[in-house]
């Protein structure tokens, strides 16, 4: 192992056991982004795809976390910012949608053997502000989005790793973009929130057995460009948001009571940040934004207590970026905007 190799592992080190939880520095992405996707591979590094550098890009590089550097892989075919992208049962991640500069139908595919992309088939509509979940069963399904500018979707469909083919599934009972899809124990899909002509406060299950939605129960507070996260008790924490000004309070989803319970206020309200469950079990909600700043600051939702804690901010503001959780828990905070497009990076560590 170089030189520095060491040394970037020390410091992480150093951090956890002297510290209990900090935030470190990385090496910078090769390219400045911001709406690009963040996918924690199986052999625990990180593919980033995508987004947006003032043109709408196609490049993509992997993080090696034992080394804490970048390196190029194969360019996406399609350039786009805005998609999804998930990692499937094999390994490999589908990239799906996005925008460039309109609404995308195209996917493809990238092998982690080869380290190719590969055109998958074209889905059955093109979208943006849309979601991807990957089900028990190995499919992909992906949920609503806009298909034009202005033109909000209720469709959903799913996508065959075996096939490489899409085929259209239930449709919600409410057209949505920039909602939240959750995974639950029960192998179901909670969809949360969004937009159509106005901010949601309104929530669908998908049943994968069924192919079919059906309504739960709304949220208390109508929200879009919000977050969540599973817990590990199997509820559903969403946070933060838009909806007729900031949404300070958090919200979870019981599963087992198809009902809503309102949490503490946050100690910062947001948009455009990121929640990843940690291995304690607890929440971080990292950045976003508000009232024209890019935030650094940072607190964990603490499952036991119901309560927010304010841990030590990022070194960088940032929002419209992506959270990656690693192999020994840390989270990797990438890129973003603030002022423009950035391509720092951050590690989250804690004991």
């Amino acid at each position: 192992m170089a030189v520095f190799q060491i040394i970037f592992v020390l410091l992480i080190n150093i951090a956890v056991n002297c510290f209990g939880q900090q935030w470190i520095n990385t090496n910078d992405l090769l390219n400045r982004r911001v709406d690009h996707t963040a996918t924690a591979l199986k052999n625990g590094e990180v593919l980033v795809t995508g987004g947006s550098e003032y043109i709408t890009l196609n490049e993509a590089e992997i993080y090696d976390p034992s080394s804490g550097t970048w390196r190029f892989v194969e360019f996406m075919i399609n350039p786009r910012s805005y998609h999804t992208a998930t990692l499937l049962s094999n390994g490999n991640v589908l990239v799906s949608g996005g925008a460039n500069p309109g609404p995308l139908s195209t996917s493809e595919v990238y092998d982690i053997q080869t380290q190719k992309w590969t055109d998958s088939s074209v889905m059955n509509y093109p979208r943006i502000f849309h979601t991807a979940t990957l089900l028990r069963n190995g499919k992909v399904l992906v949920v609503g989005g806009k298909t034009a500018i202005g033109v909000d979707s209720n469709t959903s469909e799913l996508y065959d790793p075996e096939s490489g083919n899409w085929t259209v599934t239930g449709s919600m009972a409410q057209a949505r973009s920039e909602h939240t899809a959750s995974l639950l124990l029960n192998g179901k899909v909670l969809v949360a929130g969004g937009f159509t002509s106005d901010v949601l406060d309104s929530a669908e299950l998908y049943d994968p057995e069924t192919g079919t939605w059906r309504a739960a129960r709304s949220m208390d507070y109508p929200r879009m460009q919000h977050a969540a996260a599973v817990l590990s008790n199997g509820k559903v924490l969403v946070t933060g948001g838009q909806g007729s000004g900031y949404v300070k309070r958090g919200e979870v989803y019981d599963p087992e009571t198809d009902a809503w319970t309102t949490t503490n206020p946050m100690n910062v309200v947001r948009k455009h940040h990121t929640a990843s469950t940690l291995n304690n079990g607890n929440v971080l909600i990292a950045g976003g934004y508000y009232n024209t700043e890019a935030l650094t600051s940072a607190e964990i939702y603490d499952i036991s207590t119901n309560t927010w804690v304010t841990v030590n901010s990022m070194n960088h503001g940032r929002y419209r970026h992506q959270a990656s959780t690693l192999s020994n828990g840390s989270i990797l905070i990438t890129a973003g905007f603030n002022g423009g497009p950035l391509n720092s990076a951050e590690l989250y560590s804690f004991s």
